[in-house]
C-alpha cells in the first residue's frame, strides 16, 4: 500500500467527527484495534447516499487494504482528498 495513504490514514484520530470531501460533509468513524494492527473506518455523506467503508490490516510484511463493497480506488481517493473540520 502507498506510504502516503498510510500516513493520511494515520493522521485521523480514533472517534467520530465531521470531514469534508469534494465540498460534501461526511460523518467519519475510525477505530484502531488489535494493538494497532487493524484500522476500521466508515464514513457516510450527511444528507446524501455516498459512503466509504474499509478495513486496513497489518500483514506479516505490509499493510493490506480491504474496502467493503466498493473499489479500492474510491477508498484511496476519499482518504487522500478529505479535509478534517
Amino acid at each position: 500500500m502507498n506510504d502516503s495513504f498510510h500516513e493520511h490514514l494515520g493522521l485521523l484520530e480514533n472517534g467520530s467527527y465531521d470531514v469534508l470531501f469534494s465540498h460534501r460533509r461526511y460523518l467519519l468513524s475510525k477505530q484502531t484495534l488489535l494493538d494497532g494492527r487493524l484500522i476500521k473506518l466508515y464514513a457516510y455523506e450527511l444528507g446524501g447516499n455516498d459512503f466509504i467503508s474499509l478495513n486496513y490490516y497489518r500483514g506479516k510484511e505490509k499493510w493490506l487494504l480491504k474496502p467493503c463493497e466498493m473499489p479500492e480506488k474510491k477508498v484511496i481517493t476519499f482518504i487522500m482528498g478529505l479535509e478534517v473540520r
